[in-house]
């Protein structure tokens, strides 16, 4: 049996689902296709015992481009906000400390020293010039203000965004806004304020759902319907060369309405995908292919176009992270557990990489006279972590936890999960990596990379990177 679509995605995580929802809302009857029975990627939360968990992201910054997805979903009204200014804290010298939210509590703050305090003002009134070649982020701290910040803040920060090593991560391609800061003032901070000073500035605020991150994902499978497959491998992709046919929306049509009359497909090729679905085997054709999988999985996808794509992608490193919930009774924990939760700096000889207070940012994650708490285990600079079984990384993290908290007791629940491939790592070349990679994408117009290892891990920049994929396949669908 062979089906024709005008195109198909490879992949249900955000990146796809925002993809082929973009897609269908224009008119373009999109087909996602996933191997897994269960959509949405990493994004996933559960229920158990009257604990609402999170084994995956446990919560997301407001963007424009969310925001307006969420209304058109008809899941804006299921968004909660975390508590505005929720302290964060940072653990140093066995105790937990209060990571300082403005300048001037800051440098009021026994977080640092005087020296690296003198050391941010000097580049507020200094300059200095970015080096050409890639910087690492910890060569940057260490170029630019101290090793005490790279400890005490950066590395605890890298940890808990990337899970991944400072030491590796380029700073260009991991924060590219403080790279271009001192690249155009030749000072950060200055560089910084320049940028933001030209548009009002909004504070993102920490988001999730009453029933957890994955009523995202779930809204976006519902507007999907049968435009999406689960339990579907993709078994071969192969190049015809003979566009299929497309379908383009009538310049004066609504935006939901599509114009079915057949065109000439203005890309120059087409693709044929092997599908096997609980044991029988489907053929597609699609004039546009999107793959939004995980790199390892994209590189063996696309092999038979060039073997260039296998090595290329298989080049982007991921941090294995195994995530941690662990529930009490309130009575059990003499902290107050008021704020966000904690980091912990690689030098305070830890495993956990950070705690997040999940009942302490939203409602609904706990039962009543209960806490949920979710740690992190692993990352780039502790990979072998996840490979103790889930008995004992939960056991680890109740004991690392526990004289920081005051708990008493061992934990009421536990959950553990691990994800060998969690966070694609930006690492040093990263940047040239990707150009690689899109130079040899271009060599087939039609197919199309969409992902977290491209624009950003977090659900807010997949969002974005997706909707720009779609806006320029539309525009290479029209006449």
């Amino acid at each position: 049996m062979t089906l024709q679509v005008p195109a198909l995605i490879v992949g249900a995580g955000i990146s796809g689902l925002v993809c082929a929802h973009a897609l269908r809302k224009a008119g373009v009857n999109a087909l996602v296709v996933e191997a897994c029975a269960r959509p949405g990627g990493s994004i996933h939360s559960e229920r158990r015992d009257g604990y609402l968990l999170e084994v995956g992201p446990q919560s997301f910054s407001s963007t424009a481009q969310l925001l307006a997805l969420c209304a058109e979903l008809g899941i804006e009204d299921k968004l909660v906000k975390a508590p505005l200014h929720a302290p964060r804290y940072v653990l140093i010298g066995g105790a937990l400390k209060q990571v300082p939210l403005s300048p001037p509590a800051f440098l009021t703050s026994d977080l640092v020293s005087a020296r690296t305090k003198w050391a941010i003002v000097r580049d507020v009134f200094g300059r200095s010039h970015a080096p050409e070649q890639d910087e690492s982020v910890a060569a940057f701290v260490h170029r630019k203000f101290s090793a005490e910040l790279l400890d005490r803040l950066v590395g605890p920060f890298v940890s808990g965004v990337h899970a991944g090593d400072p030491e590796r991560l380029s700073l260009r391609s991991s924060f590219p806004m403080l790279y271009d800061a001192e690249k155009r003032k030749g000072s950060v901070i200055r560089g910084l304020m320049a940028k933001s000073g030209k548009e009002p500035r909004q504070r993102p605020t920490l988001l999730s759902f009453l029933d957890g991150t994955e009523t995202l994902a779930r809204a976006l499978c519902a507007r999907l319907g049968d435009g999406l497959r689960l339990n579907a491998r993709v078994t071969r992709i192969s190049s015809t060369g003979t566009p299929v046919y497309a379908e383009r929306r009538s310049a004066r049509a609504d935006v939901n309405t599509a114009s079915h009359e057949p065109i000439r497909n203005i890309a120059s090729a087409a693709f044929q995908a092997t599908i096997e679905t609980l044991g029988h085997e489907e053929t597609i054709l699609a004039d546009n292919l999107v793959i939004a999988t995980p790199t390892d999985v994209a590189g063996k996808l696309l092999r038979e176009l060039s073997p260039s794509f296998e090595s290329l992608l298989g080049a982007v490193e991921y941090a294995p992270v195994a995530v941690v919930s662990l529930g009490y009774p309130r009575s059990d924990l003499g902290h107050p557990l008021t704020g966000f939760g904690f980091l912990v700096p690689r030098s305070a000889g830890l495993r956990v990489l950070g705690t997040v207070w999940n009942s302490s940012l939203f409602p609904g994650r706990a039962p009543g006279g209960h806490v949920l708490l979710t740690s992190f285990v692993g990352g780039a600079t502790d990979p072998t972590a996840i490979s103790l079984p889930s008995a004992e990384l939960a056991a680890l993290v109740h004991s690392e936890i526990a004289p920081l908290l005051a708990i008493e007791r061992k934990p009421a629940l536990s959950n553990v999960t691990t994800y060998l491939r969690a966070l694609p790592q930006y690492n040093l070349g990263h940047a040239d990596r990707l150009a690689a990679i899109e130079t040899q994408r271009a060599l087939f117009p039609n197919l199309w990379l969409t992902g977290n290892y491209l624009s950003g891990p977090s659900i807010g920049a997949c969002v974005e990177q997706s909707l720009k994929v779609t806006n320029q396949m539309i525009s290479r669908m029209r006449p």
